[in-house]
């Protein structure tokens, strides 16, 4: 299944390019669902049709669904939620505050993942298009596999190691000590989301099906936010394939008092090719009225696709490399717009971590490299290379002509 993510900063016209982009698809006959993970949905204003918590169809080919975390709550944690409600109604904490108790941090963002995986095995689609949040909660999202993975292993050997052994007899002791035991449906539940949650991360960063696109306005706000998603994005290994530059004036027509700002579109385009090169760029014009309904989503499509297909991949570089020589091994991430000196990189048992700004991505090793140190990092044309040498003995510095790609 061709899996496409549209982020960038709030109000660029993500949604409207989303619903475009999945329109098209449908057209050339992709069975098609849109997701919106965005809270403040707008995905049914786009179509101009009312949608819900499950798929609705928009038109031949393409399904349409506005998540409702409350929803998902319920059919994947309410089982957890009885538990915990037990324990905060024995402290004393009752009502609407028990209920927002229970829902740990992240959950929301936690029951999109799943939906996506859920709907890539169901085999009922061909194309997923995802609508997202703004930037940062897109990146919080996306990250989320990573920051998660740890945790989940921890979890689920407490659960089988100490929780089911323990559970059945405490229970048989008293109600005061059997009610802060989880039943076996809560166990169940935890351990279902913990183990549909394995293979996200894979199905996400695997660059040969999934990439993001990110949309922005000619504008300095829009472009940097732009620049740092597109770091942290590949910084987690997510694949990039397109840049859409949305609502350009048309230099061609006279625009009255919008002519000095079509002067300022015209600079920052500019800098947009500059900068994100090799990145395609693709332009997208300001219209004379909204982009509501799929007439309009359908013209807007034609206009910003032509005669390409949307599920192309419109860029195809890896954002992190494994290469490999005699004596030396690196680990080489693309990270266009990082700043050097922000940068922090260190290894602990089988992982390597790097951290930037507020952002941090942890690599396993091979076992060959475990107990190595990394040597000096460094950046060249964009990159980030992170070097181990073999022979622990001897300091080496990788040369530029090592380009054999493992991975």
């Amino acid at each position: 299944m061709r899996i496409l993510t549209f982020t960038g900063k709030g109000g660029v016209g993500k949604t409207s390019v989303s619903a475009a982009t999945a329109v098209r698809l449908s057209q050339l006959g992709y069975r098609t669902l849109i997701l919106s993970t965005d809270p403040a949905h707008s995905l049914s204003d786009s179509f101009n049709l009312p949608l819900g918590a499950e798929p609705t169809k928009v038109r031949e080919n393409l399904h349409a669904i506005e998540v409702n975390p409350y929803v998902d709550l319920k059919e994947n944690w309410s089982e957890v939620q009885k538990f915990y409600s037990r324990i905060f109604m024995a402290q004393g904490v009752g009502g609407v505050m028990t209920d927002e108790m229970t829902i740990l941090p992240g959950m929301e963002e936690l029951f999109s993942l799943l939906r996506i995986k859920r709907y890539k095995n169901s085999g009922l689609y061909d194309a997923l298009v995802l609508d997202t949040a703004p930037t940062g909660e897109t990146l919080r999202l996306l990250s989320l596999p990573d920051t998660l993975s740890w945790g989940i292993k921890a979890v689920k050997n407490v659960t089988k190691y100490i929780v089911r052994p323990l559970s059945k007899p405490l229970s048989k002791m008293s109600d005061k000590i059997a009610s802060y035991i989880p039943n076996e449906a809560a166990i169940d539940s935890v351990d279902q989301v913990f183990d549909e949650l394995e293979g996200i991360r894979e199905l996400l960063t695997d660059n040969l099906n999934s990439t993001v696109r990110l949309v922005m306005n000619a504008e300095k706000m829009s472009i940097k936010e732009t620049m740092r998603a597109l770091t942290y994005l590949n910084l987690y290994g997510f694949k990039v394939d397109m840049v859409l530059v949305n609502r350009l004036l048309d230099v061609n027509e006279e625009s009255g008092y919008l002519e000095k700002w079509k002067g300022i579109q015209q600079k920052y385009l500019a800098q947009i090719e500059a900068g994100f090169s090799p990145l395609p760029v693709r332009k997208l014009k300001m219209y004379d009225q909204e982009v509501v309904g799929l007439k309009a989503l359908d013209q807007f499509a034609r206009d910003m696709y032509g005669d390409t297909d949307p599920a192309d991949m419109m860029y195809d570089e890896p954002p992190i490399r494994f290469v490999r020589t005699k004596e030396l091994y690196e680990v080489q991430l693309k990270l266009m717009f990082a700043n050097p000196s922000e940068i922090d990189v260190w290894v602990t048992g089988d992982e390597l971590f790097i951290h930037m700004g507020n952002q941090r991505k942890i690599i396993t090793l091979p076992l060959s490299l475990t107990g190595l140190e990394p040597g000096d990092a460094y950046f060249q044309d964009k990159w980030l290379h992170v070097p181990f040498d073999l022979n622990s003995h001897k300091e080496h510095r990788a040369p530029n002509r090592y380009e054999k790609e493992l991975g």
